[in-house]
């Protein structure tokens, strides 16, 4: 009887501790350019299609199965992507896009209601109280610049742009502590932290040349992914260090909810595929 008592203890042990396997490589993608995970484990993944032609992206919807579905279309050129309670919020271009759970959207914050006409808007990123933070990449090179979005979706106003030349092409956004951004330099390939009251930047790391997504994991991890050249990289000791590479065009990557594996969207090959976070 101990003896039996001992095996169901250890079965139940390893029941606890097992993790479930990765989910398959999704692809056939339209240039995939962000993803996000939801509560329920839904996957929401940003499609450019062609860029510059309005009208014709999408974003889709991934299963716990592996299904994929369209969940809401007729946008622009959507990138960034966050999530706040079951609404799903979209960088469109010059816009940001609030999109229902039944996949029906709205202009959340219109190109208009920026205080200079946006040009490249990419990733998004949440505060807890539902302020929204976007980089405009502008030409991928200068011009830069990063906007705080109002709970509501105005008013839209600066944080910081290109007149400090730590912000050429601001790419990946990650909120840190309750008054500092993290930002990738999409030109630069360097690694600030952006005071949100005074704009001031901090240097961080370097090396991440076509710096696009940024994630920080449970232990504290910095991962950036690099679309140039392809990389999954982790910061070590202010420098980048290759975790995986092989990709087309590694573009804004996001951890899953409960921090098991990294969501890895290759916008060139039209993939979306997923790492283990050890």
């Amino acid at each position: 009887m101990k003896k039996t008592l001992l095996v169901l203890a250890l079965l139940q042990t390893l029941t606890a501790y097992a993790k479930d396997p990765l989910p398959e490589k999704i692809t056939g993608l339209k240039m995939p350019e962000s993803v996000v995970q939801a509560k329920d484990g839904s996957i929401y993944i940003s499609e450019i299609g062609e860029r510059d032609k309005n009208g014709d992206g999408q974003i889709s919807k991934v299963d716990k199965k592996g299904n994929v579905t369209i969940f809401a279309k007729g946008l622009d050129d959507p990138k960034g992507l966050t999530l706040i309670g079951d609404k799903l919020y979209v960088a469109d271009k010059t816009r940001i896009v609030e999109i229902k759970k039944d996949g029906t959207w709205q202009v959340y914050a219109a190109a208009t209601a920026f205080p200079k006409m946006p040009v490249f808007l990419n990733d998004l990123e949440a505060d807890k109280l539902g302020n929204l933070y976007v980089s405009d990449s502008n030409d991928l090179k200068s011009g830069g610049s990063i906007y705080k979005i109002a709970k509501g979706g105005t008013p839209v106003t600066l944080v910081v742009d290109s007149k400090n030349p730590d912000i050429q092409a601001p790419n990946g956004l990650l909120f840190e502590g309750r008054n500092n951004l993290l930002a990738i330099d999409f030109e630069s390939g360097i690694l600030h932290r952006v005071n949100l009251s005074t704009g001031a930047t901090t240097k961080l790391a370097e090396g991440f040349g076509g710096g696009d997504g940024l994630v920080k994991t449970k232990t504290g991890k910095i991962i950036i992914s690099s679309w140039k050249t392809g990389t999954i990289n982790e910061v070590v000791a202010g420098k980048a260090r290759v975790i995986k590479e092989g990709y087309k065009s590694a573009a804004d990557i996001a951890l899953s909810t409960d921090g098991t594996f990294l969501m890895v969207p290759d916008m060139v090959a039209g993939e979306l595929d997923f790492i283990e976070i050890k």
